[in-house]
């Protein structure tokens, strides 16, 4: 008999969320409490995988007795919270977030803040045409990957998944400060001559579309990319044997890009270069 392995056992933490008692895990945070009870509570920052970095604050909610609204991706539960997360105090703090992010970079390719616009009555416009925004045409310096910084919320995903937290190629960091503050290569050199081992790992955790697959911006340029039409296949990478899970992403009966499960064991959601872009043979496609 194999024995399996077991993580200590947690005892329960009991608080009060916006006026239901909830009983979570001991180390769980606001953000696991509301989701496990269905409460939607919008984060762009929140990563899976990743140390939270508390970067975009759309996912504060408020604690009795702080003075501060509480992000709730990293906000541990404690016994005898009383947390609301749906607060005119909140509803506001998100809607100028929201109003001030997308008045300086294009949020259009980021999944859910359409919504996040219409629910909370953003309105990004009115800071007028003289609001600092980042036009800044999209780098195109390899095959792999597009680098459109234009998008980019500065939430530090790729920094951490590029550095120590996942791939340690430290390729990628955050350069200047201030409005001038942007992700960049080592003395913002081309990608291909910087120490980019095109794991695609920044891809994977990119919540804005700054960082996408060379096949997925041509055709969203070409007007082509329909994600409603697209299957997604879960299926094991054969190009060596340590097992890593890569979700096939399929329109048109031909592979557009791949990412990977960020719950599978082995992967987490990290793939190196031959299964994130290693997919042409499939189909008889060539890099150009």
């Amino acid at each position: 008999m194999t024995a399996i392995p077991l993580g200590p056992p947690r005892r329960l933490v009991e608080f009060t969320l916006d006026g239901t008692p909830v009983r979570v895990p001991e180390g769980s945070t606001l953000l696991d409490a509301c989701r496990a009870r269905g409460t939607d509570v919008p984060t762009l920052c929140h990563g899976d995988t990743l140390t939270r970095k508390n970067a975009c604050r759309v996912c504060v909610v408020e604690v009795e007795g702080a003075r501060t609204l509480a992000p709730a991706c990293s906000r541990r539960a404690e016994p005898g919270m009383l947390v609301r997360t749906d607060t005119a105090r909140t509803r506001h703090s998100r809607k100028l977030v929201l109003e001030l992010l997308a008045s300086s970079v294009d949020l259009s390719t980021t999944p859910g803040v359409a919504g996040w616009l219409k629910e909370y009555e953003a309105k990004p416009d009115r800071f007028g045409p003289d609001a600092a925004r980042v036009n800044e045409a999209p780098k195109k310096d390899n095959d792999l990957y597009v680098r459109d910084y234009g998008k980019c919320i500065l939430c530090y995903k790729c920094v951490d998944a590029c550095g120590d937290q996942w791939q340690n190629s430290f390729a990628i960091t955050v350069a200047g400060r201030g409005f001038d503050a942007r992700i960049s290569t080592e003395y913002a050199a081309p990608l291909p001559e910087s120490a980019c081992v095109y794991c695609g790992n920044c891809i994977e955790v990119c919540p804005t579309g700054a960082l996408s697959f060379r096949s997925e911006f041509d055709m969203r340029e070409a007007g082509t990319w329909d994600e409603s039409a697209q299957t997604e296949t879960t299926t094991v990478c054969a190009y060596c044997g340590v097992g890593c899970n890569l979700t096939l992403h399929v329109q048109d009966n031909r592979i557009v890009k791949v990412s990977s499960p960020h719950d599978n064991p082995v992967t987490h959601g990290n793939l190196c270069i031959k299964g994130r872009f290693g997919f042409t043979h499939v189909q008889g496609q060539g890099v150009e």
